[in-house]
């Protein structure tokens, strides 16, 4: 997240993601930010009544960042809770199925 980034009002970031992404920040999309180095994260979300920024940053290390081909990345709310508390969404598997008989 460049100094730029860092400083933009909730108001300033949807005019970016509506401008240079091509979305729709007010359509329940929660839109993330991060800093160079992927220490920092800069969320935007619309919760219905009004626009929410909101901030992270992790202490010691970055969060794991999944790669970027097309200035966007769609995932999924378990990948968005995984990237959030700073875990490698590479590294988790699913749980072991037990097969129960009846």
């Amino acid at each position: 997240m460049s100094p730029r980034i860092r400083s933009i009002s909730a108001r300033g970031l949807a005019t970016i993601v509506s401008s240079a992404l091509e979305l729709d920040p007010f359509r329940g999309a929660i839109i993330i930010f991060h800093s160079k180095r992927a220490a920092r994260l800069k969320l935007l979300l619309w919760d219905g009544t009004g626009t929410v920024p909101v901030q992270k940053r992790l202490k010691g290390k970055g969060f794991v960042w999944p790669a970027v081909r097309q200035g966007a990345v769609q995932m999924t709310y378990t990948q968005f809770e995984a990237l959030f508390e700073g875990l490698d969404r590479r590294r988790i598997t699913a749980g072991r199925q037990i097969r129960r008989s009846l």
